[in-house]
């Protein structure tokens, strides 16, 4: 059987002089690690957990079987690595800190508004303006319903839907984000102004895809959903949910390279909500900084989804602001770069008074050793 390896962040840090400088900066941002573990996975099952801080990082790796030593060094570099910024039309994206992208979706059954921005386009307009002027730094535009049990949408719809919102989005001169699984309707959007693919199915739905993707060079988020038909939702099943869709976002990025996409415009997104349970859910969030030894940058996607109604009392999707604000911070303490939300300046104050928090501690020299 083969091993597999994670490097997991398990002990995060408020600030390097608090560990005395024995810490990594995840992803270039502003979130420090100090402590970690190395697991080995065979058959499914851990079959090893060695804990090491960075001091004691080579020789922890020395201590792993001779084979995965090659993925020890590249996990460990790439849990390290400084993400160059998204450009999207005239919009430099940073990536140094949590930025938001607030939700704009034009489907008639949308679960969060209603369909009221695809029957009134002024009103949809709107909103972008109103997330825009919030903090947002792009806007993702979804066609389709993708929530448990929708039915799928004509391609020709989807089209007719998402472009006008990408023509009045790309007259702001807003960054676009679209959210879909057709190459057909990423290649009109494109055409309209857009910048950027969300595929909900990592790319394998539709298998031109990729290709698009490739040859128009767009960035992408790429995100996992373990039903490989039009139900996202089927096949949830897993030995390890955490390490299973690690290994599938591995798998999906490494699809999208030999593709000829370039890797620094590839994001990943672990899919919260998409075939998973609230258990799953829950185990995803909190092992969230794992998700940076794949090298990428990270979108997360939590705001009003189910896992916050199940947790308060079936709060309807309209009455999560709570929980949403709560996962988008925890998103940004494990130091995701992206937090996908519908309430965008709710989310965007609560990121400021976070990066001050972090720029307070980071500028704390009390915490300094004497």
């Amino acid at each position: 059987m083969t091993d597999r390896l994670y490097l997991m962040p398990i002990g995060l840090a408020a600030s390097p002089q608090v560990e005395e400088g024995d810490c990594v900066r995840l992803a270039g941002g502003l979130v420090y690690a100090h402590r970690f573990a190395a697991v080995v996975r065979r058959g499914g099952k851990v079959v090893s957990r060695d804990r090491f801080t960075p001091d004691g990082a080579a020789e922890a790796f020395a201590r792993l079987p001779d084979a995965l030593g090659p993925e020890a060094e590249a996990q460990w570099a790439a849990l390290r690595t400084t993400h160059t910024p998204l450009q999207l039309g005239a919009r430099t994206i940073r990536l140094d800190q949590p930025q938001v992208a607030g939700i704009l979706n034009v489907t008639p059954d949308s679960f969060s508004d209603g369909g009221k921005f695809l029957e009134n386009p002024e009103e949809g307009a709107a909103h972008a303006a109103r997330m825009l002027e919030a903090g947002a730094a792009m806007v993702d535009i979804g066609g389709e319903s993708t929530r448990p049990g929708a039915a799928a949408v004509w391609e020709g719809d989807e089209i007719a839907r998402v472009v006008p919102a990408v023509e009045y989005c790309a007259a702001m001169g807003a960054a676009i984000c679209v959210d879909t699984r057709r190459a057909g309707v990423m290649n009109a959007a494109l055409d309209a102004g857009a910048h950027m693919a969300n595929d909900v199915s990592g790319m394998r739905q539709d298998p031109n895809m990729i290709d698009l993707v490739a040859a128009r060079g767009c960035p992408v988020v790429i995100m996992h959903a373990p039903g490989s038909g039009d139900d996202l939702h089927a096949d949830g099943d897993y030995d390890d949910v955490v390490f299973d869709v690690f290994d599938w976002l591995a798998a999906r990025r490494d699809a999208a390279i030999a593709a000829g996409i370039a890797r620094e415009k590839i994001a990943l997104d672990p899919g919260l909500g998409f075939g998973k349970t609230l258990a799953d859910n829950l185990a995803l969030m909190n092992a969230l900084p794992l998700f940076h030894a794949l090298g990428q940058p990270l979108m997360i996607g939590a705001s009003r989804k189910r896992m916050i109604g199940a947790l308060s009392d079936e709060a309807a999707a309209h009455q999560r602001l709570g929980g949403s604000v709560a996962l988008a911070l925890r998103a940004m303490e494990a130091g995701a770069q992206i937090v996908r939300v519908h309430d965008v300046a709710e989310t965007v104050q609560a990121r400021n008074i976070w990066r001050g928090l972090r720029d307070a501690a980071l500028t704390d020299f009390s915490m300094l050793p004497a």
